[in-house]
């Protein structure tokens, strides 16, 4: 199947040759301009609108100037970011995510953290963004009396990727630096407001409407499950298991340990009823195991296991097992396993750096999985002698050690029985109590999350949509689309409106809202031609043109020059040095 990049680059080849014709026979307006994929229209309506707006010259000064020392701070802060970035994709190279290439375009669909499905709202907050941006420059170029020659918007293809407003240079050349520096922030500052209004009426009227729907929310279902077996899908709601009420995934997995058969009914939302025929299944294996993702595990040493509590008693009772699974059988010892580093107490064992075992015992105390192992030395101090029972390459060992100052073993280990997680239900849960908590709304009874103040509440929000990477979430915030939106319920006067327009509206607030956050941010890493570098230049000019010395340009220049940079190097290894150097 070709992936939405891969028609996307096609898209911008065919649009470039096409431009490159229509340009070559004369065939395009005057206004409009192409630089291969790159399109930009320019205009000279709108002067005397601005004209208009600038009249109260005292009023945008006060603004022009709170908006430079905001934009002071936050090019600090983004080049203090930019530069550790920079510094961590040298010394620890870790491709993820977070760092592909194709996730600095602002494309939904190509950028993983931007779903296609909300394209409208994206654009339309970026379209929003480009304008107050440009405008602002515009507004404060008649404020300080420069001239504009033209100004317009600019397009990869057919998608808007920024707005701009060409001032008269000699005119920026003969103005005082104090307007200068309050025209470069105009921009900036204007994106700030923009997103500070989107998110007070995000987390204030509408968020305030929005409740998260009884019931557990899937978000995945494991290919092989019981769950899949039963018909559950991304977007089913459970609401009760043989005709208990469920709130949330709490009380679901609450009520399926107490079922007292492997078979349960599943009532789900809008009153459809499923027939749930638990099976273990093996959601996570170490890769050195041989055991696979998605094997259904039928018995431990003969013992028939249909539920993940009955695989837990069937280890208790086996340091060593037969594992019969649908695709054949296997022997593996069950305890918690166990990655050995370098320099901790097993190293100094005779075991390597590296080398795995599996623990069953501390102190003759029995270990079956991780969270065993933690608890058993929880109860430890540091320093302590332990006996430490466990398999090394299938053989039992037997180790008197003693714990280091942290009272720990010097190892990794991974979660589940032996390296194995197993599940007999199959299903992701979606944390739409948590989102919800964060953006403002009703969900204190799902999450219990304490209450949050606004500049949190802000952080928090600009990581949604990396969440299932960075936020330990499990998913990326998507917005209110698609089957996300059957776990949230709208009432109150935004709900009067009807869930479409409710989920509409709240999409448009919380993307334009987030991405003039990133726009005004990164528009201020101290780097041209961004607004950064403009102000980072006028900032160095004013601090040497009060020094003792002569060639104050030359030193402005190589300051602002290795600043920049610095900047570039550092954002190109962010990019693309995690894959280089790995």
């Amino acid at each position: 199947m070709v992936s939405t990049f891969t028609w996307v680059l096609v898209g911008v080849v065919a649009y470039s040759i096409l431009g490159m014709m229509l340009r070559m026979r004369g065939l395009l307006p005057e206004y409009v301009r192409l630089s291969g994929p790159i399109t930009t229209l320019h205009t000279k309506k709108g002067r005397v609108l601005l004209e208009r707006l600038a009249k109260p010259k005292r009023f945008w000064r006060a603004w022009g100037n709170f908006g430079f020392g905001l934009g002071l701070v936050v090019m600090a802060g983004s080049f203090l970011m930019v530069l550790f970035a920079g510094y961590s994709a040298i010394t620890n190279p870790q491709p993820s995510q977070l760092n592909q290439p194709r996730n600095v375009l602002a494309i939904p669909g190509v950028n993983e953290f931007l779903p296609l499905s909300v394209a409208p709202e994206i654009v339309a907050g970026l379209a929003l963004g480009l304008i107050v941006h440009e405008g602002g420059h515009g507004l404060f170029c008649r404020v300080e009396d420069i001239d504009i020659g033209s100004m317009g918007l600019a397009l990869l293809a057919l998608i808007p990727i920024g707005a701009f407003v060409e001032p008269d240079e000699e005119d920026v050349q003969q103005s005082s630096r104090g307007s200068q520096v309050r025209m470069f922030a105009a921009g900036v500052t204007n994106n700030f407001a923009l997103s500070i209004v989107m998110l007070l009426l995000l987390f204030g009227p509408v968020m305030g409407s929005f409740a998260v729907a009884d019931g557990a929310k899937v978000g995945g279902v494991l290919q092989g499950s019981a769950a899949d077996e039963a018909g559950l899908k991304p977007g089913s709601v459970v609401t009760a298991v043989d005709g208990q009420p469920v709130a949330d995934s709490r009380s679901l997995e609450a009520a399926l340990v107490n079922a007292t058969s492997s078979s349960v009914e599943l009532q789900l939302q809008g009153g459809e009823t499923t027939s749930l025929e638990r099976a273990v299944i093996v959601r996570e294996a170490v890769k050195s195991l041989p055991l696979e993702t998605n094997t259904t595990i039928e018995t431990v040493n003969g013992t028939a296991v249909h539920t993940e509590r009955e695989f837990y008693m069937a280890a208790r009772n086996h340091t060593v097992a037969n594992i019969t699974t649908s695709s054949g059988s296997t022997t593996i010892p069950l305890g918690a396993f166990a990655s050995v580093t370098g320099g901790g107490v097993l190293a100094d064992e005779r075991l390597e750096a590296g080398e795995t075992m599996v623990i069953t015992s501390i102190d003759g105390e029995r270990i079956v999985s991780d969270r065993g192992y933690e608890r058993a030395l929880g109860e430890k101090s540091g320093g302590q002698q332990v006996n430490v029972v466990g398999y090394v390459g299938g053989e039992r060992r037997t180790f008197n050690v003693r714990l280091d100052e942290n009272a720990t073993l010097g190892v990794r280990t991974s979660p589940g029985v032996g390296g194995v997680v197993v599940d007999d239900f199959g299903v992701r849960y979606y944390p739409a109590g948590a989102f919800l908590e964060i953006l403002g709304g009703d969900a204190e009874g799902e999450t219990g999350v304490a209450s949050i103040d606004l500049p949190q509440r802000i952080l928090l929000m600009i990581l949604l949509p990396f969440a299932g990477v960075a936020g330990g979430l499990g998913y990326n915030f998507p917005g209110f689309t698609d089957f996300w939106t059957n776990f949230y319920e709208v009432n109150g006067i935004v709900g009067a409106f009807g869930d479409g327009p409710a989920f509409l509206l709240a999409n448009l607030l919380f993307w334009t809202g987030w991405i003039n956050l990133i726009i005004g941010q990164f528009n201020l890493v101290p780097t041209f031609p961004l607004d950064g570098g403009h102000l980072l230049r006028a900032s160095v000019e004013s601090v040497v043109a009060r020094l003792p010395i002569e060639g104050k340009h030359s030193l402005t220049t190589a300051v602002t020059g290795a600043i920049t940079i610095t900047m570039i190097a550092s954002l190109l290894l962010m990019v693309f040095g995690p894959q280089l150097l790995t």
